[in-house]
């Protein structure tokens, strides 16, 4: 696939090295702390090279997903926050039917995710640069994508922090409202308590129904049997994941579709 020539151009979409106007004027509690970090040469050159290509800023100016994608008729997912990008190449790799449109804060996650891409030859991924609040509430349409990714967000673990945490109420009905019809919601953590919440707020909104109610075989002292979901085979094993794993930590995976 070629690039698209959209209203974004080439020249119009450099990396955005600065926040943009509305990351300065944005006045909330956020979820993450921007993350620059040193770039390798290698690193470097990935980013300039590419990035007028496969990326966008979060800027706040609407994107219309079939041109990013190339007027490809994909069904596109979000993907908030991807790492290093090694979880997003394999999974875009595994189905190319699907568009994903991964966003970030992290510069050398946003280079490595680009190299990637160019290694692999993916055509189906796009990055944006940014707070990905303000991309769904300035930038995507209601009702266009197929599908919501949050794997191994910041779980915040202070109770003094937990308002940071991205899923809350009110951010999942601004990505809900975001969601087509049949879209998948899929989150995985591997803080039980943060995996608590992410159940109780997904299960809370009317508009979202758990495809694994009966749990994933887990049964509490209680007899309860929460509505985790086995980890679906196509989600590959994250670097978060393996860490988490190696302290002894519990994965839950939490599956729910858009009515």
């Amino acid at each position: 696939m070629t690039a698209s020539t959209t209203s974004r151009t080439d020249a119009a979409r450099p990396y955005p090295h600065a926040a943009t106007p509305e990351q300065h004027r944005e006045q909330r509690i956020r979820s993450f702390h921007p993350r620059r970090g040193r770039l390798s040469g290698t690193q470097g050159d990935a980013l300039e090279r590419l990035w007028p290509r496969y990326g966008t800023a979060v800027d706040g100016a609407p994107l219309d997903l079939a041109e990013l994608f190339g007027r490809s008729g994909l069904p596109v997912v979000l993907e908030i926050g991807f790492g290093m990008g090694e979880t997003t190449a394999a999974m875009a790799a595994a189905d190319p039917v699907t568009g994903i449109l991964a966003v970030d804060v992290h510069t050398p996650g946003h280079a490595g995710l680009l190299s990637r891409i160019e290694r692999d030859g993916l055509a189906n991924v796009r990055l944006a640069a940014g707070d990905a609040v303000v991309l769904l509430r300035d930038m995507v349409a209601p009702g266009t994508l197929a599908g919501l990714r949050v794997f191994f967000p910041d779980p915040w673990p202070k109770s003094r922090h937990h308002k940071r945490r991205l899923i809350q109420p009110e951010f999942i009905a601004l990505a809900v409202s975001r969601l087509a019809p049949g879209a998948t919601v899929h989150c995985a953590t591997d803080w039980e308590p943060y995996a608590e919440q992410m159940l109780a707020v997904l299960s809370g909104s009317p508009e979202l129904v758990n495809l694994h109610p009966e749990g994933d075989g887990t049964v509490l002292a209680d007899g309860s049997r929460p509505g985790y979901a086995p980890r679906p085979a196509w989600r590959p094993v994250t670097k978060f994941e393996r860490q988490g794993l190696a302290k002894g930590h519990v994965v839950h995976d939490l599956l729910f579709r858009r009515r």
